[in-house]
């Protein structure tokens, strides 16, 4: 946590210790109380069930009431949720789970490596897992990144931040968002609409991570103008990606052909990355995916970094992680 975002918080918030073993945590501004609590303190709430322990909020406080090495770890999450809300003017479900992960724990929200810390206009966002720091870390320094993992572990999410930061630093041109059109039991020529009616559907979640970022009117103008493109990953065939942050979702539905074509696009001041998740290959046969076997051929190359994120990199609602860890066990 740098000095002036602390300074902001160590102002705002008074921590008074009692001998029973609880700990208050004073606001001097009650819309930021307000805002940390949640309506009808849902997040107290939500924070109360992943800790286990018990919160009271108190006319402009806050209390904590637990075993002391508990107490601090909630206190850190309280301090990183004023943080996000003082930053983005709101708290998310992420938010919540973030500020009790245990890397966020184990540095005691003080980010003192700040180049981890990607900055959109909407939000600033942190790597919640050490893997994820490593992710951060290949998209920033690597010509082309790999990336496996179940859903839910930010691949692409983070990658389409880090692009976004990079094109309104003019460190690119455009950004080039793309997925196989191949989705479970549903074919492109069964849906209604012309061709970019019929692909939309597929393409929608690189949209939201858009939206989530950035203001919907300037997100909608840069497509518009072509500083953004969303397309089909067929449609990359042939072409030479210059000064461009390329990312590939949805990888473990394309072909061993279909990302080597993609791979190979890659031009001049370009970085292209490629996203996955194994176990949800909607090919009618399995063993047609590439995405296994881009690792395998290619992570040996200095320029090309391969991370591979597990149940434990998930950010989504903790149920998810648990899913996740499921359906792996079982299979």
């Amino acid at each position: 946590m740098n000095n002036t975002i602390k300074k902001k918080i160590d102002t705002t918030l008074k921590f008074v210790y009692s001998d029973n073993n609880s700990l208050s945590v004073i606001f001097h501004n009650n819309e930021l109380l307000m805002g940390v609590a949640g309506e009808f303190n849902k997040n107290l709430k939500e924070l109360e069930k992943m800790t286990n322990s018990s919160l009271y909020s108190r006319g402009n406080s806050i209390m904590i009431k637990s075993d002391p090495k508990k107490n601090e770890l909630i206190k850190n999450a309280i301090q990183f949720l004023t943080n996000q809300f003082i930053n983005n003017g709101s708290i998310e479900n992420k938010d919540l789970i973030s500020s009790v992960d245990q890397f966020m724990i184990k540095e005691k929200v003080k980010n003192n490596n700040v180049t981890d810390i990607i900055k959109t206009p909407k939000k600033s966002i942190i790597p919640r897992s050490e893997k994820q720091k490593s992710y951060v870390r290949a998209l920033r320094q690597s010509d082309i990144v790999i990336s496996a993992g179940p859903a839910g572990t930010g691949k692409t999410f983070l990658a389409v931040a880090v692009g976004l930061t990079m094109l309104l630093e003019k460190k690119i041109e455009r950004i080039i968002l793309s997925r196989p059109a191949v989705e479970a039991g549903e074919r492109l020529g069964f849906l209604p609409g012309d061709m970019k009616e019929k692909v939309d559907p597929y393409l929608r979640p690189l949209y939201d991570s858009l939206y989530d970022l950035f203001d919907f009117e300037k997100i909608q103008r840069m497509i518009e103008i072509g500083d953004i493109e969303i397309a089909p990953l067929a449609f990359m065939r042939g072409r030479t990606l210059k000064n461009s942050f390329a990312i590939l979702d949805e990888a473990q539905n394309a072909t061993d052909t279909q990302i080597k074509m993609f791979l190979t696009r890659i031009g001049e001041n370009s970085k292209i990355v490629v996203n996955g998740d194994p176990t949800q290959i909607d090919l009618p046969n399995k063993s047609m995916s590439g995405l296994v076997r881009s690792k395998e051929l290619l992570g040996h190359l200095n320029e090309i970094s391969v991370v591979d994120f597990d149940h434990s990199d998930v950010v989504r609602h903790p149920l998810v992680s648990k899913i996740v860890k499921a359906y792996s066990k079982n299979d």
